[in-house]
């Protein structure tokens, strides 16, 4: 079994920061953490967003370290003239001051066992429709007439796009890998080659660890697909034409 290294802790406690279920100085070396580490901040807000409709506006509140032996030692400690007279009030206080720091971590699991419970009914759901998802891709690729390809190099990555034309559904799977992200203000666009022109596809996100999948029906303008065309075009262009650098060109 692989150590545990010191971010594999933040990874852990990602949901715990979320619903505020770490002590006080766990919480501020979270949030510091957070300030250097984008994934983290990426998950966690993610999180927070699956979990904003919890109730969960009250921050819970620890005891502090050796109030109840305080409180205890206040009711059972040494006997003065006027005990007889202040010990039930005491006692009163003394439990109910217990009862609170008993009631504040079991509220706490309870939270924490709701937002988990959550956690894992988004994750099955997300699950189950990433497995459709992939059965449809297997689909097109299993029954596709044309497998179009071709290699791609970019600031020291080589990668490529591989495109899978199925005519009985007329849907493509387009599957790009091996590009490093995006410049900042710039995307990856994928193009139909059309009779007519081209016609705007989707945008994809690249990652060099894992390819990007897309499934695309056939567009309803533009004539007769007759290819498909890979630009990297800046964010502000809007228009039905590429105008940033082409990266790949395939033909039927």
């Amino acid at each position: 079994m692989n150590a545990m290294n010191a971010h594999d802790w933040y990874v852990e406690h990602r949901l715990d920061f979320v619903i505020r279920t770490l002590d006080a100085s766990e919480e501020q070396s979270f949030a510091d953490h957070l300030r250097r580490c984008d994934y983290c901040t990426a998950a966690v807000h993610d999180l927070e967003r699956e979990f904003a409709w919890l109730p969960m506006g009250v921050r819970p509140v620890r005891p502090r370290p050796g109030f109840r032996r305080r409180v205890v030692q206040s009711v059972l400690g040494e006997r003065r003239p006027v005990w007889r007279r202040w010990a039930a009030p005491v006692a009163v206080a003394a439990s109910l001051l217990l009862a609170v720091g008993v009631y504040v971590p079991e509220r706490r699991e309870a939270v924490h066992l709701t937002a988990l419970l959550s956690l894992r009914t988004i994750e099955l759901s997300g699950r189950s429709m990433e497995l459709e998802a992939l059965r449809d891709s297997l689909s097109i690729m299993r029954h596709a007439a044309r497998v179009l390809q071709a290699n791609i190099a970019m600031d020291g990555h080589k990668g490529g796009i591989m495109v899978f034309a199925d005519n009985a559904s007329h849907r493509w799977n387009v599957v790009v890998h091996g590009l490093p992200p995006a410049p900042q203000g710039e995307m990856y666009q994928f193009w139909f080659i059309c009779s007519d022109g081209m016609v705007r596809g989707a945008t994809v996100t690249s990652d060099p660890s894992r390819p990007a999948f897309i499934t695309l029906r056939m567009p309803k303008s533009g004539g007769t697909v007759v290819g498909a065309a890979l630009t990297m075009e800046s964010t502000a262009n809007l228009s039905r034409l590429p105008r940033g650098k082409e990266l790949a060109h395939l033909l039927l």
